[in-house]
């Protein structure tokens, strides 16, 4: 394998047959996201909640335009997750109660308040169930979607981090090895650095998927390995193979691990696979001191509609929360799908813009 953020190289599961090549992101209206809550708000308290919808706008901008009109501090505004501005969007922002009359008259280029209601705290960073999407891919031959829809659906889309995670031309992750590995020569603050670092966790968790593909244990469990239930989230260790079954039946599935000081790395042949790509990259455990860590389930299950186009064909799917649209369409176009313009795309199609060590529930 090549330098692992280069994310057009991971391997696909879908391999063996051949993608509709294609073209998204044409026109804004080629990519849709309406973000899906995490719970129902309660009609009152003291956070007003805006649902609005986003054309070529990105979330940091809008909360921008949003503290320039109302006059709201940056910290007082609440969101679940970030939607860059290359797409129609939809996604809800909290604000404190008191600046509900100015919403009357409130007139910001791109974005429109399709409703509001009130709940009784803040909305925070990842607090959304998922995202449906809606994907228009143009320039591309359709006839070749139906076998590659039927072939992911016994074994799930690999749940790779897009390449919004690495920014612009790999660069946040080509930084976070440079600290990582003591050979960083600019200046960073803290916090920037650790937001580096966590782009080299999703780099090897990325390359830990890549290699179950490529040897045919992607839909199984090996020995070490950190098995999570589908429908409960409960997550236990294989210590035999007598799990493996399991997998194949979609029940369960394997995790990867995020490192950091507060969780475990894997044991066994789990962990040999998780150390090569370590020593790959000349990393080590200990150089994700400064993350928590968590663990990522490696592969995802959702249902696909298709709906051919006369240039092309219309995907749309809803994905849990840290997950990306990205890992759906490469799988089906086999090209190049997505370049961040700039790092407000960071992990804009997953819908949240949380560091790995957030990502609990994926």
């Amino acid at each position: 394998m090549s330098l692992l953020f280069n994310w057009d190289d991971l391997a696909y599961v879908t391999g063996h047959l051949d993608g509709t090549g294609g073209r998204i992101r044409s026109e804004v209206a080629d990519f849709q996201v309406d973000e899906v809550p995490a719970y129902p708000f309660s009609g009152e308290g003291e956070f007003l909640y805006l649902h609005i919808e986003k054309i070529g706008q990105n979330s940091n901008h809008v909360v921008k335009m949003l503290g320039e009109t109302l006059g709201v501090r940056f910290d007082k505004v609440g969101v679940a997750g970030l939607k860059d501005r290359h797409a129609i969007t939809t996604q809800w922002i909290s604000l404190p109660a008191r600046y509900e009359r100015q919403i009357e008259t409130l007139d910001l280029p791109g974005v429109r308040v399709l409703e509001t209601t009130r709940h009784n705290n803040k909305l925070g960073i990842g607090h959304l169930k998922g995202n449906q999407f809606s994907v228009r891919v143009r320039d591309a031959d359709p006839s070749k979607v139906q076998a590659i829809l039927k072939a992911l659906k016994p074994i799930g889309i690999p749940n790779y981090y897009g390449p919004q995670r690495f920014g612009l031309q790999g660069k946040n992750a080509e930084m976070g090895l440079d600290i990582a590995r003591r050979n960083f020569k600019g200046k960073a603050s803290t916090p920037v650095r650790r937001f580096l670092i966590s782009s080299v966790q999703s780099l090897v968790f990325n390359g830990f998927l890549s290699r179950r593909i490529e040897r045919g244990i992607y839909d199984g469990l090996i020995l070490g390995d950190m098995a999570k239930k589908h429908d409960t989230g409960g997550v236990f260790l294989v210590e035999s193979l007598e799990e493996s079954p399991r997998a194949q039946r979609g029940e369960v599935s394997a995790t990867g691990t995020l490192l950091g000081r507060k969780i475990k790395p894997l044991t066994l042949d789990a962990g040999l696979l998780e150390q090569e790509v370590l020593t790959e990259l000349g990393l080590s455990m200990d150089d994700f001191r400064s993350r928590l860590g968590d663990r990522r389930i490696t592969r995802l299950f959702t249902d696909i509609d298709f709906e051919p186009t006369e240039d092309g064909y219309w995907l749309r799917f809803f994905l849990p929360k840290g997950a990306f649209a990205t890992s759906v369409l490469r799988e089906v176009m086999k090209v190049s799908v997505d370049t961040p313009e700039d790092e407000d795309a960071e992990n804009s199609e997953s819908g949240t813009g949380a560091s790995p060590d957030s990502d609990v529930s994926e």
